[in-house]
């Protein structure tokens, strides 16, 4: 089969007619030996050797015809039976190392377990590193080295030449659990280009491919790969990624990348969490997927050790560069679309949105019948308007114990006095309090006068300080009196109070019997006869002042002697000598 120059049997090894369109008896390799030097003579003489000037394929094609020629002692049936037995096994031995075709039926081919599930050669074959798979999933056939006498033309009697497929692409294939995407040029990796991954959950598939893996170099190698375009057609379906990869040799390797499927009740719980937020549906429409929709509780996107990686090369890297390309790959169709993560763990797009819809459906129609407004018991007009009893009023709930603080208020430039606000504030709430508790307000009464002296009198400290002072200007103003008589007015109502101010701002005339009873008192302390006027006793040197109540208490007033400038000084008592206790001895007074 070496020989450049092929010639007829020798005389010693005839050989007998064909039987049933098979070669003569003898051992197959002699019959196939025959075939293709009868083939090559046929080439020789047509001028189309492969691999061979045209002028010497004519010199050889002479020699070979007259090589050829059946000598005038054999006849010429002989040679010509030799001939249609060359071109029968031609044919056989066409038909028998051809490759699929995309005329082939895809189905009787995955009955015999041939090809895979994409239409190309199964994983028996690609392990099988035979010439005669050489052209598998569009590798180009190599040339024919020299000496090789197979046949390169088409069969000159008219057999069609096989179509090998060029791509494991087959689209026309793709379902609704099933979809390839064709090959792309080479991606990331030049200047300017993005990364293989631009969003979130393309970043956390990468981020599961390099953590799992166990050679940083390989996974170098891999984008390499995947940034060069080496990575044919992909195809997805549940649970398997799949693709050819080429490498450094001229043949493809068959990379394949599962990941296992959910469950029944993860799905359940997706669908749940997708259906409760509008927004969820709207992202998923809008190919993105939300955060909080792939933290719901379903492992949607892998993690370190999840993916596993199967590929026909003889590396054992885990993952080797081919299937660390085709991950590279992969989470780009998971940027652009991440349904393409819903069909890996196991449901289709329109499966998926058929079931959301149906469950939006039943929601909003539960919904509206829970808010649609239930039938009253209906009440007759003579009934309601008929004469009858109030229900008794509710218990009044109890009242906090006491008051709580207000806030602290800013102060502004220009604005109100915070402390003034705070004690505003606080004295709103204690008569709140006072009139949650007892039903009435202590200070509701009061005229303005009176009210402005109880809020002076609130105000904590003793002395006219600067703050004291602007109050007091302030409320003296509001109430149409001056700073000192509200100064008065205060340490009167300091004294005593209400009564006390009605003591410091009222003379009234007291009937008989305890006013007339305290002089004696007094003289008999061994004070000095007090001059009475109406409800008042001054003391003959006019500096000490005792004036009785409506309430029946004594009340001690002290003045420059010869000025009538009385100030409220010491506690109210029910006897004048103990009102005066207060203001110094008997001797001093």
């Amino acid at each position: 089969m070496a020989d450049d120059v092929v010639g007829p049997a020798p005389e010693s090894a005839p050989t007998a007619p064909p039987a049933e369109g098979r070669p003569g008896e003898g051992r197959p390799s002699d019959a196939a030996r025959q075939a293709l030097r009868a083939a090559r003579s046929e080439a020789l003489r047509a001028g189309t050797a492969p691999g061979m000037p045209r002028g010497r394929a004519r010199a050889r094609a002479t020699g070979a015809s007259a090589r050829t020629t059946p000598a005038p002692d054999r006849p010429g049936g002989e040679s010509t039976a030799r001939v249609e037995v060359a071109r029968e096994m031609r044919r056989f031995l066409t038909d028998a190392f051809r490759m699929p075709s995309w005329e082939d039926t895809p189905e009787e081919a995955d009955a015999t377990g041939t090809r895979d599930d994409t239409g190309t050669p199964g994983p028996g074959t690609d392990r099988d590193h035979t010439a005669a798979h050489d052209t598998d999933a569009g590798a180009p056939a190599p040339a024919p080295a020299r000496g090789d006498h197979r046949p390169a033309d088409p069969d000159p009697v008219g057999a069609a030449a096989p179509r090998v497929p060029t791509t494991m692409a087959t689209p026309h294939r793709d379902s609704e659990l099933r979809r390839t995407f064709p090959a792309s040029g080479p991606g990331p990796g030049s200047a300017g280009a993005p990364e293989f991954a631009e969003t979130w959950w393309g970043n956390a598939w990468i981020e599961a491919l390099e953590r799992g893996a166990l050679d940083p170099k390989r996974l170098a190698r891999g984008r390499g790969y995947a940034e060069q375009g080496n990575v044919d057609a992909i195809t997805v379906t549940p649970g398997t990624v799949l693709a050819y990869v080429r490498g450094s040799r001229p043949r493809p390797y068959r990379v394949q990348v599962r990941l296992r499927t959910l469950e029944d009740h993860d799905w359940e719980r997706f669908l749940d969490a997708a259906a409760d937020r509008p927004g969820h549906i709207a992202a998923l429409l809008d190919k993105e997927l939300p955060q909080s929709l792939a933290d719901c509780g379903v492992p949607l996107l892998p993690g370190p050790g999840d993916l596993a990686p199967h590929c026909s090369c003889p590396d054992s890297g885990h993952p080797c560069k081919h299937a660390a390309a085709l991950c590279y790959r992969t989470a780009r169709l998971l940027d652009a679309d991440p349904f393409v993560l819903l069909l890996l763990r196991g449901r289709g797009e329109r499966e998926l949105l058929d079931a959301l819809s149906r469950r939006s459906a039943a929601r909003a129609a539960r919904a509206a019948q829970e808010g649609s407004p239930r039938s009253l018991p209906g009440v007759r007009a003579t009934d309601a308007l008929a004469p009858g009893g109030r229900p008794p009023l509710p218990a009044p709930l109890p009242p906090v114990p006491h008051p709580e603080q207000p806030p602290v208020y800013p102060a502004a430039p220009g604005g109100p006095d915070p402390f003034a606000l705070d004690q505003l504030a606080t004295d709103a709430a204690a008569r709140a309090h006072a009139l949650l508790a007892t039903g009435r307000d202590p200070v509701g009464e009061l005229t303005l006068w009176e009210d402005a002296v109880r809020l002076a009198a609130a105000r904590p400290g003793s002395g006219l300080t600067a703050t004291s002072r602007a109050l007091y200007a302030t409320l003296a103003e509001a109430t149409g009196r001056t700073p000192a008589d509200l100064a008065r007015a205060v340490a009167a109502w300091r004294q005593g109070g209400l009564a006390g101010l009605a003591v410091l701002d009222e003379p009234w005339d007291p009937p008989a019997g305890r006013f007339d009873r305290a002089r004696p008192l007094l003289l008999a302390a061994d004070l000095p006869a007090f001059r009475p006027w109406r409800n008042r006793l001054t003391h003959p040197q006019g500096h000490v002042q005792l004036r009785l109540g409506r309430d029946g208490l004594w009340y001690a007033y002290e003045s420059e002697p010869g000025r009538d400038d009385w100030w409220p000084r010491g506690t109210p008592d029910l006897d004048p000598v103990g009102a005066l206790t207060g203001l110094g001895t008997p001797d001093d007074l």
